[in-house]
């Protein structure tokens, strides 16, 4: 029987964070967010990494690398320094979204069984010296603290559930809480907490135990990426379905991708319309990568706290079974299977004969379901 982190918890903690004034149980944040003044539209410059290349090279330019968490260039200056992992609101009342165009990679999974399954985004970000505003900023679940060592990454976040306790310990998770900025946007306390020009860079300051570079729990490559000039089109596959629209069973928000053949990456809609970033000109979401996980839910009481287990185990230890996904790119998709031996193991994705897939190089969008929901995802 798989273990259950409810029963690993004692209804005695306390000393708690408050985060979200609108959920209870909640953890302090450990400074107050300062007060800043930020214009409503942040204008961020697009990457470079998104303009049309002359030609596909597989060779860096002189003083580039590969960013280990799309493979495109980055300054080698930047190769050893540490992603970040921001908790971000996906609450109706939260949007517009600001930076999240300029994410590496988007987790979305839902953040409580209450609410029609209300998700939550973690924003993966590799370069965050270039971050204007990104948020809002809301609090973190089980789930994150379980999945963002595996990028050996910092967690922003403003506090979250005595749940998270037991993962706060561990001695591979570091993290931000509380920290960052109140930018006034006319909405409620609770959506007005952002990420905004040197707010890192001060955190990183005021906890110099915290690397800003990869420490020892950092595990090397975790993404396996096909070169550029041979890119993965899943033509291989003779069970490749053609995907041109993707719609995912989160019932709050009713997300779909679709497909832009001239581009060659997923357009992401929720809520009925477009998913923009207000910080970037109002420039749609997009990704070139959609990574698909059933994974089991717990749900830890009536209030809807939950998590899905990323590493799940039994008893045993025995970490050889794999879960169900789908790996989705170049308006193809192929069934994966997918397994993750600890929290700080990077997870690996297989093919249906066993085989570790390679994705493209680009931008990346992790969906993270219930098990018992993966048979809903709509494929047109």
């Amino acid at each position: 029987m798989a273990l259950s982190l409810v029963a690993a918890l004692s209804l005695a903690a306390c000393g708690k964070d408050k985060a979200d004034e609108n959920e209870p149980a909640t953890e302090e944040a450990s400074q107050p967010a300062a007060e800043v003044t930020v214009p409503a539209m942040v204008m961020q410059e697009t990457p470079a990494s998104e303009a049309p290349a002359e030609e596909e090279s597989d060779t860096p330019p002189e003083g580039m690398v590969a960013n280990p968490l799309t493979g495109e260039w980055i300054d080698a200056s930047i190769a050893d320094q540490r992603p970040i992992a921001a908790m971000v609101d996906d609450e109706k009342t939260a949007l517009p979204h600001f930076g999240v165009s300029e994410a590496d990679i988007i987790y979305e999974m839902t953040n409580s069984t209450a609410n029609d399954g209300v998700t939550r985004f973690m924003v993966m970000v590799k370069d965050w010296a270039k971050i204007k505003q990104l948020g809002s900023i809301r609090s973190t679940r089980p789930t994150n603290l379980q999945t963002c060592p595996e990028w050996n990454a910092v967690l922003c976040h403003d506090g979250g559930p005595f749940y998270n306790d037991m993962f706060y310990a561990n001695p591979y998770v570091d993290r931000f809480s509380g920290t960052f900025s109140r930018v006034n946007n006319g909405k409620p306390r609770e959506f007005t907490e952002y990420i905004v020009s040197g707010d890192l860079e001060k955190n990183f300051k005021n906890n110099s135990k915290i690397s800003q570079t990869y420490n020892e729990y950092y595990k090397g490559d975790h993404y396996q990426f096909a070169t550029r000039s041979n890119p993965n089109t899943l033509d291989q596959y003779s069970d490749a379905k053609t995907v041109n629209k993707v719609s995912l069973p989160f019932d709050h928000n009713k997300p779909w991708l679709e497909y832009n053949a001239d581009e060659g990456v997923y357009y992401y809609f929720q809520y009925g319309g477009k998913e923009v970033d207000a910080g970037n000109d109002n420039k749609q979401v997009c990704f070139k990568n959609l990574l698909i996980q059933g994974a089991r839910l717990e749900q830890f009481d009536k209030n809807g706290y939950m998590m899905f287990h990323t590493n799940d185990f039994d008893y045993t230890g025995d970490y050889s079974d794999t879960r169900e996904g789908w790996y989705i790119t170049n308006g193809k998709a192929i069934k994966v299977s997918w397994k993750k031996a600890e929290d700080t193991a990077p997870t690996r994705y297989f093919d249906q004969n066993g085989e570790e897939i390679k994705i493209n190089v680009g931008k990346t969008y992790v969906a993270i379901l219930s098990d018992k929901r993966f048979g809903d995802i709509k494929f047109e």
